[in-house]
């Protein structure tokens, strides 16, 4: 057997067994059905690898598999840019405000995701003491409270002081989370001119920060947070998705995926 097909075998069973313990693990979302897919990507080639490479030798198939590899080479470029935008407009310390953007609960528990980004949240506000700090997303699939509630709870148990702390708790999605929090920041009178930054995990930084031009924050910048490893994959196929998507439409109330934004 060849050392490629040995390779691929080896890929194939490790994504199987990586995508069966997600479907424990994690809720359904466009990450998690893009990592399926890449399963059942490498399975149909492990399986069927000898005709498709007959079928890629000449003709249509060499045409198709030099497309392929094309749009494999986009790809990756496209993640070199959401890797590196993300470390892009950090935040000065001077900010009035910082919004920490909501990313799933596990029943009324923040996500490993979540919880990185209101660590980082919590560590600039203890280096920024006078800082207020906006939390927001609403219950989602899965959920027994809204994430901004479940959100505003961790850091007082850590001991941010509770009129210190904004909590949206009706967006569901990222444009809805910057959206709703800009009126309730407004009505604490901190407006949309004055410098704020937001708290998300790295990958989804150039978005966040795109959107909250789009709704109206003038002087926008970035915290951005940590990573799980076993997170790395998904949550970035799926930006590189939502980065096309926000270059297309612009915004997440448009286009043919938006009844599926909140669930996807």
């Amino acid at each position: 057997m060849q050392i490629k097909i040995i390779i691929v075998w080896v890929l194939a069973v490790v994504l199987l067994a990586d995508s069966v313990l997600r479907s424990f693990r994690s809720n359904f979302n466009f990450g998690l059905l893009l990592m399926y897919l890449l399963t059942a990507a490498f399975w149909a080639y492990a399986v069927f690898h000898r005709p498709i490479d007959a079928f890629c030798a000449d003709g249509v198939g060499r045409w198709l598999k030099m497309l392929f590899f094309f749009g494999v080479g986009v790809f990756c470029l496209l993640l070199g840019f959401v890797a590196v935008s993300g470390y892009a407009g950090a935040a000065s310390g001077q900010e009035k405000a910082i919004v920490v953007l909501g990313a799933g609960l596990r029943k009324d528990v923040p996500s490993d995701l979540l919880r990185r980004r209101l660590d980082a949240a919590y560590a600039y506000y203890l280096e920024n003491p006078e800082v207020v700090i906006a939390v927001t997303g609403g219950q989602g699939n899965g959920e027994t409270i809204p994430e901004g509630v479940a959100m505003a709870r961790y850091l007082e148990e850590k001991g941010v002081p509770e009129e210190q702390i904004v909590v949206e708790q009706k967006s569901t999605s990222t444009e809805e989370n910057l959206l709703f929090t800009k009126e309730l920041l407004e009505e604490r009178g901190i407006g949309a001119d004055e410098p704020m930054a937001v708290v998300t995990n790295a990958f989804h930084c150039y978005r966040a920060r795109c959107y909250a031009r789009l709704v109206g924050f003038e002087q926008v910048s970035s915290i951005p947070a940590s990573i799980g490893l076993n997170s790395v994959l998904p949550c970035y196929m799926r930006e590189v998705f939502a980065v096309l998507y926000y270059w297309v439409f612009k915004t997440s109330q448009s286009g043919w995926i938006s009844p599926l934004v909140g669930i996807l």
